[in-house]
């Protein structure tokens, strides 16, 4: 029986699946945006008159990435604001680029941007004297690579009333000077203090931010994500009509999940416009199916939430054990309420003891609830102690790994590890034990935290190096690091399992149509080289959304 002829056929292999089943594969056949036929010579008898073509000789075919955490419309407005992240990475770097910025916009009201890391600066932090010399007539705001602190200047400072008298918020902290005076440095909840005053982010902004966003995502290989944080938080503005207005228009063509931002200065009232949100925002392609619980801070500033009190700089025990932004009991009951309601609850656990808190949560939602399809995942996972590991396993939490944060690196080694507690460093991203514990691992970059490049994170996942490291820079904790085949399983099959996209992930018959192609075989070569593969086309639902000029 003849069968009709493909839109779209790739040929000439390889193929990786990421399908138990089928392993590899030569060819795969498209049509009306599905995956109709995936396996070798046969596969090219449904080329027609009109089917088009990918020869694949020397390059791999692979499903779509899937960023399962990630931010992409702030990152988008950021790249068009005072973006530090490709000046050299020093203060004299910032204050050029920071200058320049300032001469070539004299019509911004406020110098925004961000994304200077926290190792240029001594203890990681940046004063308002580098500042107020080169901006002296506009408040300056930067928010650092991780996005937990933000550097501001006097002038900042002045306009939100934050001076000597100004307490710490509870979950945050204003550095300060030996008298008390802040320095221009603000941690995780007083970034708000000066964020409340800052004019507004247009929904055209956004836009215009998500487009670009996504053109960039699209060209690293990316078919679908889950944003992180949908909802307004320390100056980061709802990104929610931005999406609605690009998919209502055509515009949006990734796949998108949204996680709705918990504000945690409330509780449980704020479930039923939570659910409301859900309902009435959902598009074909768009869905706010998740909420998302920021449980802690990060290592560097000494907010993550740790099980035993961070050092100092000398080496000795503080009184500081970081912060549980919701209150472990509290956050037992939300969990339970939100998995009642058929949420997916995503988050962000960073230290070990914050870990243990959300898989306390999960625990008590499936005591109330029994075992519900809402797949809840922890992100980050920094710290997590041995006795947690197997955990997430048992109760179906899927481990959400950024993997490009598991190597040595200035930030890692400067700031973070000489001031975790002893054994807490060797506890750090665990990725080998959960694989090896039966955790479902799925994959994202946190951007604009860190590069959106999967392949750079698939580099570090399976090397616990970067790419292009020295040969000298030692392998961080070996042991815990990932085979390709398990590292891009948690880039595809894994990330769509965390978006409930179950039809995308993998290359079957029946799937959605989202691939990418790269420049080669990485499986082929050695390990030290998987991170200069590079992506040449990128296919959502059989539609090209990339072409690399020489694809």
């Amino acid at each position: 029986m003849s069968r009709s002829a493909a839109d779209l056929v790739l040929t000439s292999g390889p193929v990786h699946t990421v399908a138990p089943a089928r392993g590899r594969a030569t060819s795969v056949a498209v049509t009306d945006g599905r995956i109709t036929a995936v396996g070798h010579d046969e596969v090219r008898d449904l080329i027609g008159p009109g089917t088009e073509v990918v020869d694949l000789t020397g390059r791999l075919l692979l499903p779509g990435f899937q960023d399962a955490h990630v931010h992409p419309v702030g990152a988008g407005v950021e790249l068009g604001a005072c973006d530090l992240t490709g000046c050299a990475q020093t203060p004299a770097g910032y204050r050029e680029t920071i200058a320049a910025y300032a001469r070539a916009h004299p019509e911004a009201r406020w110098i925004t941007g961000g994304g200077w890391s926290m190792e240029a600066f001594p203890g990681g932090l940046p004063t308002r004297d580098l500042l107020d010399d080169i901006v002296p007539d506009r408040p300056v705001h930067l928010v650092n690579r991780d996005h937990h602190g933000v550097w501001v200047n006097s002038r900042a400072l002045r306009i939100a009333g934050v001076d000597a008298r100004t307490p710490d918020p509870v979950d945050g902290r204003i550095e300060r000077d030996r008298d008390g005076v802040p320095t221009g440095m603000l941690q995780e909840g007083a970034m708000t203090l000066v964020a409340v005053r800052m004019p507004p982010v247009t929904v055209e902004d956004q836009v215009a931010g998500l487009l670009r966003a996504q053109d960039l995502l699209h060209a690293f290989g990316v078919t679908a994500w889950q944003d992180a944080l949908v909802g307004d938080h320390a100056g980061i503005a709802d990104p929610t009509a931005a999406y609605l207005r690009a998919a209502d228009s055509g515009l949006l063509t990734a796949r998108v999940v949204g996680a709705l931002w918990w504000d945690r200065t409330c509780g449980a009232e704020q479930i039923p416009g939570l659910l409301a949100r859900r309902a009435d925002n959902a598009r074909d392609n768009l869905r706010f199916t998740t909420v998302k619980i920021m449980q802690d801070g990060v290592a560097e500033n000494g907010t993550a939430a740790m099980l035993r009190p961070y050092r100092d700089a000398c080496g000795c025990a503080t009184g500081n054990s970081g912060i549980s932004f919701v209150p472990a009991e509290d956050l037992k009951q939300h969990v339970s309420a939100l998995d009642a309601a058929g949420f997916q609850v995503h988050f962000h656990a960073l230290g070990d003891r914050a870990v243990r808190e959300a898989l306390d949560a999960v625990e008590a939602a499936r005591a109330a609830n029994g075992r519900r399809d809402t797949r809840p995942q922890l992100a980050h996972l920094q710290v997590v102690d041995p006795a947690d590991v197997p955990r997430f396993a048992r109760l179906g939490a899927i481990a959400n790994i950024q993997a490009l944060w598991a190597c040595h690196e200035p930030q890692m080694d400067e700031l973070t590890i000489p001031y975790l507690a002893d054994g807490a460093a060797g506890h750090q991203y665990p990725f080998g034990d959960l694989l090896r514990s039966g955790a479902i691992l799925a994959a994202g970059s946190d951007w604009p935290v860190s590069t959106p490049d999967p392949v750079q994170a698939l580099h570090v996942a399976v090397n616990r190096r970067q790419f292009g490291a020295d040969d000298g820079t030692p392998v961080f904790l070996p042991r815990q690091r990932l085979d390709l085949g398990p590292a891009v399983a948690a880039y595809t099959a894994g990330s769509a399992y965390a978006n409930h996209l179950d039809d995308t992930g993998s290359i079957v018959p029946g799937n959605l149509a989202d691939l990418v192609v790269l420049d080669r075989d990485f499986f082929a070569g050695p390990a030290e080289e998987i991170g200069a593969a590079r992506v040449l086309q990128t296919f959502v639902a059989g539609h090209r959304v990339y072409a690399a000029p020489d694809a």
